[in-house]
């Protein structure tokens, strides 16, 4: 892996994900440019050697070309429930005016499979047809580019947890299964394919496990000695059809190796 001399731009590099990605790009030797709506002065501990902070807003556009501008690389990890396309093409705008290089992105699997039509899908599944758009965006956008697809992290199953507990009984989805997996791993992948050339769609990245959704929760639950009454619906709608099909899952690239159990022990367990 060689470096990156000119900065690597990070959008989303304080979230969830990108909190793991910089550390690793930085171990790599490239120096970093993380895009943040809000100037930042006071640093994030050991995030701050080799980090410049540059204020912009991806939905609105401001600040995003003066961003990009010398940074031949940008890993683009910004994401929310809603909004990913508008986010996305504001960024291929700005960076089309700049000398980028390479543009990574994390999408999810199932965004190409996935049929978001009705009010009732979007307000389900909005995000994978978002992820979708911003996919389509990017790959038509003239830069050379590599999009990852990942499942779902362990870390959103126990924030998801985490608000079931509160409940004295749990809805989950009958029918829907997920293949969550560890953050971490798709942090690794990320950095080794930023630090490469541009490779177009790469191979989804999943987790070693399939589990239904009450699954999910009892094992949360259980790491933290609860227990709760689950309620079994049937979720309405096109995409929710699609996801009891196993469109969001990909079992042929179950290539993760931290279970959700792992994760649980590490994370939740300790916590009790």
């Amino acid at each position: 892996m060689g470096q990156h001399r000119s900065p690597v731009l990070v959008t989303g590099g304080t979230g969830t994900l990108g909190r793991l990605v910089v550390p690793r790009l930085l171990e790599a030797g490239c120096e970093l440019r993380l895009l943040s709506r809000q100037h930042r002065d006071d640093g994030t501990g050991d995030l701050t050697t080799g980090v410049e902070y540059v204020t912009g807003d991806l939905t609105t556009g401001d600040g995003i070309e003066a961003a990009v501008t010398g940074t031949p690389v940008i890993v683009h990890l910004a994401g929310t429930a809603k909004g990913d396309d508008v986010k996305a093409r504001n960024l291929i705008a700005a960076a089309a005016t700049a000398e980028v290089r390479h543009l990574v992105y994390i999408s999810v699997v199932g965004a190409d499979r996935i049929p978001v039509v009705s009010a009732v899908d979007r307000a389900m599944f909005g995000y994978f047809r978002a992820k979708a758009g911003a996919e389509r965006a990017i790959a038509g956008s003239g830069l050379p580019w590599t999009t990852l697809r990942a499942t779902q992290f362990y870390d959103a199953f126990a924030i998801l947890g985490q608000q079931a507990a509160k409940m004295p009984v749990i809805p989950v989805f009958s029918g829907v299964r997920f293949q969550p997996v560890d953050t971490g791993e798709v942090a690794d992948r990320l950095a080794e394919l930023t630090l490469g050339a541009p490779s177009g769609l790469v191979p989804d990245l999943a987790g070693p496990r399939v589990y239904p959704m009450a699954e999910l929760f009892r094992g949360y639950l259980a790491a933290r000695g609860q227990h709760r009454i689950m309620l079994s619906v049937r979720a309405p709608g096109q995409a929710a059809r699609a996801v009891r099909a196993g469109a969001n899952l990909a079992l042929d690239r179950a290539v993760g190796l931290r279970t959700w159990e792992d994760f649980l022990a590490d994370r939740v367990g300790q916590k009790r």
